[in-house]
């Protein structure tokens, strides 16, 4: 080839390999899907071989498609990640972030040697608020809060949507013979987090019947809906988002492909006067390049 590729091509193929489908890499990359197809199209006509095979109307990619795709993933975080190592060199001082539990627990801890390895001078302290839309705490310097997004006091940015299905571990999934159909959920005991109106949200959208979220455990705190889940105590309505690494560790199992959008989201609130604190800012820029860039 006598060029490089556009950047926005090589993202439209790498959120086309991550996801499946055009639909949901023009939603992840805010485009149309006609946009996304042009890109694909002319990514593939300037490479000079297949990218993709076209099954019926649907396309996927090829053995080297996908080598590719996975060649231009590593590129994409490599030029990612120098920014942030630059734009983080030098820094020190100290950092308090209140971070919802949940959050903090399955996806903000086990990712934190990431902001270290750019940031290793500044002095990290990560809190957990009792409401997780609290952004009260004057200590704080910056704020991951689930909510509305009517948080009063601060500058709010949304920083991602939430998607919620049902999630079980293998071992009870094993002991059930299997979860073949969506219907097989209610084979097990369902696992609640405050009340049963997820639930019911996700029996509605699967269409079962909703009387089926008035029984089950409940319980105060996310993590203790995990650890149940993950002890194989019943079928969890989970935040598809943090409980991803538990799911690409074998721990837990997604049901079904229904799932339910949250009317709440996770947003990254700042008090104005630290708004321009540089640690925060250097937080912020790590935090929204780490995260899948989907609802933003």
């Amino acid at each position: 080839m006598s060029r490089i590729p556009s950047t926005q091509a090589l993202r439209a193929l790498e959120c086309f390999a991550r996801h499946g489908t055009v639909w949901a890499a023009a939603d992840e990359l805010n485009l149309t899907r006609s946009a996304v197809s042009h890109q694909l199209r002319l990514l593939e006509r300037d490479l000079g071989f297949a990218l993709f095979n076209r099954v019926g109307t649907r396309i996927e990619l090829t053995p080297r498609g996908r080598a590719y795709a996975g060649d231009v993933r590593g590129a994409l975080s490599a030029i990612a990640g120098s920014a942030a190592r630059n734009a983080g060199h030098g820094l020190s001082g100290t950092l308090t972030v209140s971070c919802t539990p949940g959050f903090a627990a399955f996806w903000l801890a086990p990712r934190i040697g990431a902001f270290r390895a750019i940031c290793p001078e500044v002095d990290l302290r990560i809190v957990t608020p009792r409401r997780l839309d609290d952004v009260s705490n004057p200590n704080a310097d910056i704020f991951v809060a689930f909510g509305g997004g009517a948080m009063q006091g601060v500058e709010v940015e949304l920083l991602q949507q939430v998607e919620f299905a049902p999630l079980i571990a293998p071992v009870l999934a094993n002991r059930l013979g299997g979860i073949k159909t969506v219907a097989d959920v209610l084979r097990a005991d369902l696992l609640h987090l405050g009340d049963g109106t997820d639930w019911r949200r996700w029996l509605q959208a699967a269409d079962l019947p909703q009387s089926a979220a008035d029984k089950g455990p409940v319980f105060s705190d996310m993590n203790l809906v995990y650890a149940a889940t993950i002890a194989g105590q019943g079928v969890s309505m989970g935040d598809v988002l943090i409980g991803n690494a538990a799911m690409e560790a074998g721990q837990l199992i997604r049901v079904a492909d229904v799932c339910i959008t949250s009317p709440d989201a996770y947003y990254l609130c700042t008090p104005p006067q630290k708004a321009d604190l540089a640690p925060a800012l250097a937080f912020r820029r790590w935090i929204v390049a780490a995260l899948p860039q989907r609802g933003r």
